[in-house]
């Protein structure tokens, strides 16, 4: 879905601070995947963690952090309540994200970074019930 313009990593180190790295689940990045060679990433454009028992943490802790950080766009795939939290527009110094919406089966995400792109919530949460929702 975007076409080389960015790199997809799974659960690996972003380094957002002196003792801040996080290992978002996922994580979208600018550039190639060649600028990751020789150093972790030190921002996203995206960063995405799946909470069930780590719902609290991603909420307060994780969000908290990618805020600091500047990372524009934070999304907590929310297996409790079978939704996506988007976090949008970081607010570094007071360490939250101003712009808050919740994304229910149905619907798209348009990523901040790519407007072009969208992911359907149904593609982010399981399946229910052994078959696909449409």
């Amino acid at each position: 879905m975007l076409g080389g313009r960015a790199v997809v990593r799974e659960q690996n180190p972003l380094v957002v601070g002196q003792f801040s790295v996080p290992e978002p689940d996922v994580a979208v990045l600018p550039g190639r995947i060649a600028d990751y060679d020789t150093a972790h990433p030190r921002t996203a454009l995206l960063a995405v963690e799946v909470a069930e028992s780590s719902l609290p943490q991603d909420r307060l802790t994780k969000a908290a952090i990618y805020a600091a950080a500047g990372i524009p766009e934070y999304w907590i795939i929310n297996l409790r309540d079978d939704c996506v939290e988007v976090h949008r527009r970081p607010e570094p110094g007071g360490r939250r994200y101003v712009e808050r919406r919740v994304a229910g089966r149905g619907e798209r995400i348009t990523l901040a970074a790519f407007p072009d792109a969208a992911v359907a919530v149904d593609d982010l949460l399981p399946v229910r019930g052994g078959v696909t929702v449409d």
